[in-house]
């Protein structure tokens, strides 16, 4: 017997018989994300939401442990999505059973905005909903708003706590899971939006170089990107997971 003996490959994951569990924005709710889940279901076997509390303070590590929970019995891939970043980087580190691939969605492993860092204490007592409409569109949709867009992100924003809201704003000021990217051995994806006007790249670059062999695509969109390019970031990922294995 020749040694040593050949190992083939693993088969890549098929997205139509792996389910997606999605970590959502800072809203924490899936109501943002209806036209994003109706594309994966045309494309993944299950497709979960894991939503966060309205009402209630929750920190980073409070999200992880409810998320973990949430965690399927088969394969998976895993996406965090703005917010949900950290919380996913820290879920796939751990390498969890049945894990096939993690996307990070417009989001980051620490500080997205290094600057802001001196003001986390300050957004705490931020009015959360107080901020005009012309200032949300500009920073989360830009010219990919709609009327529609518009009046969800709204009416979803209305319908979580403001203390809520700016505990979680603060809380990603402060967040820092960086250390764990080397930890990550599921192949990944990060999804880039081409006119990000919150994530500055150097969020992305830090992901793409602390995870080996992690890829990047590059999307036209706002920050909200999967909402508003639900069919093109579905494809994206449906693609990624048919070249990895």
């Amino acid at each position: 017997m020749p040694w040593p003996p050949r190992c083939g490959r693993l088969p890549a994951p098929d997205a139509a018989m792996t389910a997606l569990v999605i970590l959502p924005g800072l809203d924490g709710t899936s109501e943002l994300l209806g036209d994003f889940v109706a594309e994966a279901r045309r494309r993944f076997a299950q497709v979960t939401v894991v939503t966060y509390p309205r009402d209630r303070l929750a920190s980073y590590a409070e999200l992880e442990q409810l998320a973990r929970q949430s965690l399927p019995q088969q394969r998976f891939v895993l996406l965090g999505e703005s917010f949900s970043g950290p919380v996913a980087v820290s879920l796939a580190a751990q390498r969890p059973a049945g894990l096939a691939g993690l996307v990070l969605s417009t989001t980051f492993a620490r500080n997205p905005v290094p600057a802001l860092a001196p003001f986390a204490t300050l957004a705490r007592f931020a009015p959360a909903h107080r901020l005009p409409t012309a200032a949300l569109r500009w920073s989360l949709l830009g010219r990919w708003s709609t009327p529609a867009l518009e009046t969800q992100l709204a009416r979803t924003l209305r319908g979580i706590a403001p203390a809520v809201l700016r505990d979680r704003a603060a809380s990603a000021l402060r967040v820092d899971v960086s250390a764990r990217l080397a930890d990550i051995a599921v192949p990944t994806l990060y999804l880039r939006a081409s006119h990000d006007r919150l994530m500055h790249r150097t969020a992305g670059a830090t992901i793409l170089a602390g995870i080996a062999g992690a890829r990047c695509v590059e999307l036209p969109g706002p920050h909200l990107l999967l909402q508003t390019a639900p069919a093109a970031s579905t494809r994206a990922i449906a693609d990624w997971l048919t070249t990895v294995g």
